[in-house]
């Protein structure tokens, strides 16, 4: 069950890389949820039936994906619910040392953790309500808290995630300028079955989540949110994570 009360009815959403596993279950949650919102405009870069086309790796997609939709007005909610950890046809995959570091690999995990999402964050952040709460929410994870790091390893993704945190608290102290109830905050999902978390669950001695499991945990930790949670991290939970 998820609670949206905080905002403004009817809401509208946009939810960006709807085509994933926590993506889809955001954007189907939502849907579901018609008493409180209007409108769910599903985007991703697959060529899917109903979806707004968007590549974060093209800038100028991500600005027509943004007109396309801010011609129909304000939005509530944003969620970027992209990211990277591997990629086999890319040889992709979490640094165990040091030895294993490479700069195409740590160039291709930071542009999709960090650079992709804050572009988008560019060009939907205008697109947000000025007149009530609104929320623009980045999936983040708690690996890329430098305080709360006591393993090391997986070098590109911790730095690709804190340079996403840092970036996401710089947005929040500007958009508190340009719209003081906007909130723009981090997301940690929890290790969710998808394929982003597939070759890693087996090491994993907590819970593991469904993509619907953790989207409504995370659709109630939006809920919450007020004007204490911008520019911060949250876990799926609602504990504030570290910087």
């Amino acid at each position: 069950m998820i609670d949206l009360n905080s905002f403004q009815a009817p809401m509208r959403v946009a939810v960006i890389g709807a085509s994933g596993g926590i993506g889809r279950a955001f954007a189907d949650l939502l849907s579901q949820s018609s008493d409180h919102v209007g409108h769910v405009y599903r985007l991703s870069r697959q060529p899917l039936d109903g979806h707004v086309h968007i590549d974060l790796n093209d800038e100028a997609s991500i600005k027509s994906a943004a007109e396309k939709i801010g011609h129909d007005g304000a939005l509530d909610l944003v969620i970027n619910a992209t990211g990277l950890l591997h990629e086999e046809a890319q040889n992709i995959t979490p640094e165990k040392t040091w030895r294993h570091l490479d700069p195409e690999v740590m160039a291709a995990v930071y542009h999709a953790n960090c650079i992709a999402p804050v572009m988008a964050a560019k060009h939907f952040l205008p697109l947000l309500r000025r007149d009530g709460k609104s929320v623009f929410a980045a999936l983040s994870a708690r690996v890329g808290s430098i305080a709360d790091n006591r393993v090391g390893g997986w070098h590109s993704y911790r730095a690709a995630k804190a340079g996403l945190n840092m970036v996401i608290r710089n947005l929040a102290l500007e958009m508190a300028l340009k719209a003081p109830d906007a909130i723009i905050m981090g997301l940690h999902p929890g290790t969710v079955a998808t394929n982003l978390s597939a070759p890693f669950r087996g090491m994993v001695k907590h819970d593991i989540f469904s993509p619907e499991e953790s989207a409504t945990h995370l659709i109630n930790v939006i809920n919450d949110a007020g004007q204490g949670y911008s520019g911060h991290q949250w876990a799926w939970d609602g504990a504030k994570i570290p910087g």
